[in-house]
C-alpha cells in the first residue's frame, strides 16, 4: 500500500464536502442601475418623498381625515351619552 492518498485518520478536522472559503467570503453588495451599491429606499422614505412632492394634496387629506375622525368621536360621544 502506498502513502500517496491520505488515510481518514490523517485528514484535518473540517469536513471535506464543504468548501473552505464559504464562511470567509463577504456578501456581494447589490449594484443598482446607476452603479450605486445602496439598498432600495424604505417605504417610509418613499412616502415622505411623495408627501413633499405633493404637499398641498397631502395636507388637505390629512386635514380631512382629522376633521372626519373628530366628527366620528364627537358623534359617538353624543349618541352614547
Amino acid at each position: 500500500m502506498t502513502d500517496s492518498q491520505p488515510t481518514p485518520s490523517s485528514t484535518p478536522d473540517r469536513p471535506t464536502n464543504q468548501p473552505t472559503d464559504a464562511i470567509t467570503t463577504p456578501p456581494i453588495p447589490v449594484v443598482l442601475a446607476g452603479g450605486n451599491p445602496e439598498p432600495p429606499p424604505s417605504y417610509v422614505k418613499l412616502a415622505m418623498r411623495n408627501m413633499v412632492k405633493k404637499g398641498g394634496k397631502s395636507l388637505f387629506h390629512f386635514a380631512l381625515t382629522t376633521v372626519g375622525l373628530l366628527a366620528l368621536l364627537v358623534g359617538l360621544a353624543y349618541f352614547t351619552h
